[in-house]
């Protein structure tokens, strides 16, 4: 019998991607932008039960301490130089400085625009948090290009760049076939890296961390940075918050005054009062706002005919999804899907 050599067993392959995600840290930079990605990320992790998201920092003078605008210290894990080329997502938030009548104005590093338009060519995909679209349009990222910023500095963006086509509307814009994100800020940053974990992972892992988070729905990038009616203040009820919670579940269930009053075990006048106290709206307006949540998210990412969109977001009929957006948005929902349908340039 001839000897035989043994097989060189085959390298083990991780059971999912690792996504490596990149975030740029300098000094004063706003710490929710850095911190709020990060832990979407994490909880994602935990969702699913492994290492989904491997997120570092990285910081022009390399790993060590680096203060931010709320005066808390970050550690960052590498420098600028030591990045190279395995990146999955880079992740740029920004900085501000105090401007006129108490406003603000976007703050530029040289260093870190350089870094970011070298680094962003061997990048799956590149993404601002808050300002931090002046410095991917200083980078000349954005040129030619569709995007959004925090509202305070929006026009900032448009003065000095002409040729960046500036929305100060929506929470987030996706462009350059999905390669390119912009959101605006600041609690915005949080709808835009779970939109990165729906592209990633699924919508079901991006809503159970958006639950984890206690955001009532998962916002998409076309809502306006102001007119979203679920993201009010929470009740002082506890009560009326679990509601809400439970609203946005059953949305293709009866959600009628008489029900939701049942369900809390009070008159239906007593908690219509109640009700509004505490949300600022009527349980109806409040239900027809929560499905038109729903809708929205529908018509920005997927092509279901209207009769479909209608149906999951609880509305019945295509007739009524009209009448409710006309009511709600001014417009009607083929225009919406138009003009906020993700992943078009």
């Amino acid at each position: 019998m001839s000897e035989t050599t043994p097989a060189t067993a085959p390298a083990v392959q991780p059971a999912h991607p690792v996504h490596r995600v990149v975030v740029a840290v300098f000094p004063d930079v706003d710490l929710l932008d850095v911190t709020g990605p990060a832990e979407v990320f994490a909880l994602a992790n935990r969702e699913t039960g492994g290492e989904r998201y491997r997120v570092r920092l990285a910081a022009p003078g390399g790993a060590g301490e680096v203060r931010t605008s709320a005066g808390v210290r970050l550690l960052a894990d590498l420098g600028f130089d030591e990045v190279g080329a395995d990146v999955d997502t880079l992740l740029v938030p920004g900085a501000v400085d105090p401007g006129e009548n108490g406003g603000v104005v976007a703050r530029l590093d040289p260093e870190v625009v350089r870094w970011v338009r070298e680094t962003a060519p061997h990048a799956r995909r590149v993404a601002s948090v808050c300002v931090g679209a002046h410095v991917l349009a200083a980078a000349g990222l954005l040129d030619g290009r569709s995007a959004t910023t925090h509202w305070s500095t929006a026009a900032q963006l448009a003065a000095d760049h002409p040729e960046v086509s500036v929305d100060p509307d929506p929470i987030f814009v996706r462009t350059d076939r999905g390669r390119l994100w912009t959101g605006a800020g600041i609690s915005a940053c949080l709808d835009l890296s779970l939109a990165l974990v729906a592209e990633d992972l699924g919508e079901e892992t991006a809503l159970a961390v958006a639950r984890q988070l206690v955001m009532y729905l998962k916002r998409q990038g076309g809502q306006s940075q102001f007119s979203v009616p679920l993201s009010r203040p929470a009740a002082g009820r506890r009560d009326i918050d679990e509601l809400r919670l439970w609203i946005a579940d059953h949305l293709d269930e009866d959600l009628s005054a008489e029900r939701l009053a049942g369900r809390m075990c009070l008159s239906e006048r007593h908690f219509a009062r109640v009700f509004a106290q505490e949300t600022g709206s009527s349980p109806a307006a409040y239900v027809e706002a929560a499905r038109i949540e729903v809708a929205r998210r529908h018509l920005e990412t997927s092509d279901a005919p209207l009769a479909e969109v209608a149906a999951r977001a609880g509305l019945g009929s295509v007739e009524t999804l009209h009448r409710a957006f006309r009511r709600q948005l001014a417009t009607t929902p083929a225009a919406y899907r138009r003009r906020f349908r993700t992943g078009a340039d």
